[in-house]
Order: C-alpha cells, then sequence, then structure tokens
C-alpha cells in the first residue's frame, strides 16, 4: 500500500500523498487512533469541520493471509465524544489495499450543508461527484443505484440516519455479492460521514492482484500455521460452532447460564429463547430450502464463514447476516421471541443504515418508559422507522441509548461512556464487564473478549462470575484485539489462536513476513498496549476521568435474576486495568 487519499470537503478535493515512514509499518485500528490522535483536537464537535473520518485496511489486508479483509473507521465518536474505531469484514477493505491505498481521510465539511458527495476511487485517481438521485433512500436500493450507475464495484455508504447526522449512524459496506450488509456500526460514525456530506466511497478494483509481501517464505509458513489452527479449532473449523452456527449458538449458552440480558437488563434468562437460538434458525433455513444459507462469507479469503441468510417463509432471501448481537437486541433485550419479526427489525436497520446494538439497546429503554410494551413487534418497527424518517420522537431514539434514558426519565439505562452494553450482562460475565467499563471505545464485547476464557475456556478457565483476576484478563484481551484489529485479521482467530501456540505464531509471522518485520509475542502485546495509550490520551485530553471508568449505578444495586448477582468488580480493580500502562 503506497499512498495516502485525503478527500477535504471543504475545498471539495481528492488528493494523494506518500506515506509518511512513521505510518509504513500501521495498519487498520493502530493506523485509525494514530491519525486521530495527531490531527484531531480532543475537544472539537464531532460533527464539525475539525472532526476527522479514517479508513484504514489492516496491515495483511489485500494478501492472501486468511480472513484478512477487514477495514477500521475511525473518528471521534458523536456517541461517546471520545474516539472510536469500528470495524467491518469486507471486499472494499482488500480492493482498497490492492489498489494502493493505505488510508483514506476525510476532512472539511462543504460549504453547502444539504448538499452531499460522492467519491469515486481507482487506480487512475479520485474524484467527487454529485450524490444527486442517490439521497434519502434506503441502502438495499442505493446497492441497485449503484450497480447500475457504475457496473460492479465496492463502496462504503451511509443510509438516511446517517444523512441526518443521527449518532446511532453507522457506516455500510457491501459483502461480496453486493448486499449491503457489512457494518461499522459503533459510535455514530455514519452521523460523522454525514456531516461531511460524504454520502458514499465507490471503489473500482478491477486489474489488481494481491498486495506484494517482503518475505514470501516465511509468510506463507506463518499463513500455513494459522490456516492449520483455524481448521483444526472446534470453534473455527468447518462444520464447528461458528461455521455452522455463526455467534448465535450464544443464545442457548448465554440464556443457560443466565447471562442473556432480556427486557433491558431485567433479567438474566428469556423464556423464548429456545424461539430465537441458532438451532432453530439453522433448522428453519433447512425447512424452508430456499435462498438461505449458512457458512456466507463476508469477504473473499474468509475461512470461518459464520455469516447466516436468513430466508423469508416462502424461500426467498430476507436478510444478511442474522448475527448474534442483532438477533439479541431486537430479540430478548426487547422482550420479541419472534425470529422472522427480529429478521425485518435487522432488515429495516441495515436499509436506513443504523447500529443494531444501539437499536435495540435504546429500544429496551424506550420500552422500559413505557412508549411502547415489551414484545411489540409492530411498535418497534414504527419507532425505528421514525429514527430512519427523522422525526422528533426519531431524532431523540436515533440520539442512543443514554440520551433517550434522560430524556424519558429511566435509570436502568444499560450504556457505559453514552454508548449501549452488548448481549452480554455483565453482573455475570464480570471480565467483559470490565472490558465495557475500561474500554476508551464505550461498551464493546469487541474490545476485549473475556468470554473466550470465562465462558468457552479459551486460553484457560475462569468463572465468570467472580470478581477476581478480571483487570488483568481485560487488559491483556484488549492489547491482543488492538493488535489484531490493526492487522485486519478478523477477531474470531483469536479461539484458535489463543489455544493453540503454532496459531498464535502464524498470526506473527504473517505480519512479519509481510512488512519485512521482526516482532515477537512480547512486541505484539506491547504494540496493542500503545494503541491502548493513543486512545486512553485522546479520551482524557477531551475530558474524560475515572468516573468514566465505571457501570451504570443500576447494575451496583440491582441483582441480576437467576444467580441474583449485582456487579461487583470494585473502582480499584477498574482502575487497575490501564494504571499500569
Amino acid at each position: 500500500m503506497n499512498f495516502f487519499v485525503r478527500i477535504n470537503m471543504s475545498e471539495l478535493k481528492v488528493s494523494f500523498e506518500e506515506v509518511p515512514e512513521k505510518y509504513k509499518k500501521m495498519g487498520g485500528r493502530w493506523l485509525t487512533s494514530q491519525f486521530i490522535y495527531n490531527e484531531v483536537p480532543p475537544t472539537c464537535h464531532p460533527l464539525g469541520p475539525s472532526n476527522k473520518l479514517i479508513f484504514a485496511p489492516g496491515i495483511l489486508t489485500g494478501t492472501t493471509a486468511p480472513c484478512s479483509g477487514r477495514i477500521s473507521v475511525g473518528s471521534k465518536s458523536p456517541l461517546t465524544g471520545g474516539i472510536k474505531e469500528s470495524n467491518a469484514g469486507t471486499p472494499v477493505a482488500q480492493a482498497l489495499a490492492k489498489i494502493g491505498i493505505k488510508a483514506i481521510i476525510v476532512e472539511g465539511q462543504p460549504k453547502e450543508k444539504d448538499k452531499f458527495w460522492i467519491v469515486r476511487l481507482s487506480r487512475e485517481g479520485g474524484k467527487l461527484e454529485s450524490a444527486r438521485g442517490l439521497m434519502g433512500i434506503g441502502l438495499y436500493e442505493f446497492a441497485k443505484c449503484v450497480k447500475e450507475r457504475f457496473g460492479k464495484v465496492g463502496f462504503i455508504a451511509i443510509g438516511p440516519a446517517g444523512e441526518k447526522r443521527l449518532p446511532i449512524a453507522g457506516v455500510c459496506f457491501n459483502d461480496k455479492d453486493g448486499r449491503p450488509c457489512r457494518y461499522a456500526a459503533r459510535g455514530g460514525l455514519g452521523a460523522v460521514m454525514g456531516a461531511k456530506g460524504l454520502k458514499a466511497i465507490i471503489v473500482e478494483d478491477t486489474n489488481t492482484s494481491p498486495v506484494t509481501v517482503v518475505n514470501q517464505a516465511l509468510f506463507r509458513d506463518g499463513q500455513r500455521k494459522l490456516v492449520e489452527a483455524l481448521r483444526e479449532h472446534h470453534m473455527t473449523k468447518p462444520g464447528g460452532l461458528l461455521n455452522t452456527y455463526g455467534m448465535n449458538f450464544l443464545i442457548k449458552v448465554l440464556n443457560e447460564i443466565g447471562a442473556l440480558p432480556t427486557r433491558n437488563f431485567s433479567a438474566g434468562r428469556f423464556e423464548g429463547a429456545n424461539k430465537i437460538s441458532g438451532k432453530v434458525i439453522v433448522e428453519t433455513i433447512k425447512q424452508r430450502n430456499g435462498n438461505g444459507t449458512t457458512s456466507h462469507p463476508c469477504h473473499p479469503g474468509c475461512i470461518i464463514r459464520c455469516g447466516i441468510i436468513w430466508p423469508r417463509p416462502n424461500g426467498f432471501e430476507h436478510v444478511s447476516s442474522l448475527d448474534y448481537e442483532s438477533v439479541w437486541a431486537l430479540g430478548a433485550n426487547c422482550g420479541i421471541d419472534d425470529i422472522d419479526a427480529i429478521a425485518e427489525l435487522i432488515w429495516i436497520c441495515n436499509d436506513g443504515g443504523l447500529d443494531t446494538i444501539e437499536a435495540g439497546v435504546t429500544l429496551g429503554v424506550a420500552m422500559e418508559a413505557g412508549l411502547i410494551p415489551f414484545g411489540d413487534i409492530q411498535g418497534a418497527i414504527r419507532l425505528l422507522r421514525e429514527c430512519i424518517q427523522g422525526t422528533l420522537l426519531g431524532r431523540v431514539l436515533g440520539n442512543g441509548a443514554a440520551f433517550a434514558g434522560r430524556l424519558f426519565g429511566v435509570t436502568r439505562v444499560p450504556v457505559v461512556k453514552g454508548q449501549g452494553m452488548p448481549g452480554y450482562d455483565p453482573r455475570v460475565v464480570k471480565g467483559l464487564g470490565v472490558t465495557y467499563m475500561t474500554s476508551p471505545m464505550g461498551a464493546d464485547h469487541t474490545a476485549g473478549y473475556t468470554t473466550a476464557t470465562e465462558i468457552f475456556g479459551i486460553g484457560g478457565k475462569v468463572n465468570p462470575l467472580s470478581p477476581k483476576g478480571k483487570a488483568e484478563l481485560s487488559r491483556d484481551f484488549q492489547a491482543i484485539t488492538a493488535f489484531v484489529d490493526a492487522t485486519g485479521y478478523c477477531l474470531f482467530i483469536l479461539f484458535a489462536v489463543l489455544d493453540i501456540p503454532s496459531g498464535f505464531e502464524g498470526m506473527i509471522e504473517t505480519c512479519n513476513g509481510a512488512l519485512g518485520t521482526k516482532w515477537t509475542s512480547d512486541e505484539v502485546m506491547a504494540i496493542g498496549e500503545e494503541i491502548l495509550k493513543i486512545e486512553r490520551s485522546f479520551n482524557e485530553a477531551a475530558g474524560f476521568t475515572k468516573a468514566e471508568d465505571r457501570p451504570p449505578e443500576f447494575m451496583r444495586y440491582e441483582a441480576l435474576p437467576p444467580h441474583n448477582q449485582v456487579y461487583d468488580v470494585t473502582d480499584e480493580e477498574l482502575d487497575k486495568v490501564f494504571g499500569e500502562l
């Protein structure tokens, strides 16, 4: 990868520049966070002209390394007020890398506030064009229009929610078949893109080949080790849990251990869990015998293949992908046990450009406030459509769960740093709770997935109900995760990498082969810690204190059935996570 692309929306100019030496080894989250730290004033308004939006493929994206087709999106978040990185697996990441683009930096704002633009990028360069005809439409229609206008291309886009600058708007990418369903969803980065007046980036990737690596022999050896580990581990192998059910097997697992957040985190078990479980999803797809499928890859080169395409009762395709967090957020968390209704809610979010997690958590708060009852499918559909339409109530909900909770006077609001919690109750899975509380990103399970150890016994086994040792566990997971987010690898490789030593070696060797570096396992962890330091420093300069690293108060005193646990990791333990970095 040879160039940075700067898109200056104030001047309506696209320019290419050589990559400075200090950035050459970076990729993904490492690069986006370093850029935000270096170039964005920490106290700026997230939707103002001083904020920037960065897109960066991973270090290995565009190579033949398995499961490496991810791209990081970074900015100052309008939802948390701090630094944010969100990433997605998509062929767009690989296309950008193959045409030599290491990062895209979107800066400034157009003088005409209500006018939107698209940018077309290819090997020949980049140019801005009017987004006329592509505004105000859902992303499924957008994808059809793009195909008709530009042919087979990749795209980065926002839906109507992003156009309206709603803080629960995500950034959408196409999957390998052109569907608008791969999202860098969290943190409201779609609102930042909307504030830049940028509707979409169109990526033309014809006549490209894989990214060149420095040491081909070392790279291939590492690739072999990693592939073997992924094909051996029970989570990631063909016919394994992820390949068969995606992460939806967690519905049953978390329900059984009492950690499935239900009806706005008021209980840990959902009586309708068996109706929306991974097993039911897979069996129903087989029964409908149509266009639905399991084992779908989000990008070429993915060998885990955890995507699920859900069909309607008539067999025709409905939505991709039916992921655990979306099923939980719009299902159990809202008291909804109709899987077809949940699929429709996911489709609405994908079409409108909404983060399914924040949307589901916000709906749970709205239900808690009495706007609609728990389990009200038609009410949930109506509220999501109001977000996308930008009604007054829709804009309230479109600002996320924390804002809605304050407006409606709700005290059970499951957020940290303004961001809704994902589908694991921290009163039961306490190490993941530490990640929620202390991650620079706000409540985010992907920032340090201690569940791997606490529930699955990967890399060791600890009691999820015990607060003991969870600060250290979370810190280690956050560090290795930050590194993986820099590489472009899917987070799910960690299941095999943490259990099979040769897989860990393979991960590092592919990086060293690609870059010509000699990183050791200790240096990899140090890179992860460096990324976290950068992010924490930005947040501190933005005004964050230790108070932002705390659970919502209700979790300290509201015992969660059935274990009747409160969140009892002390403030002193939470402060230890980064006290030694």
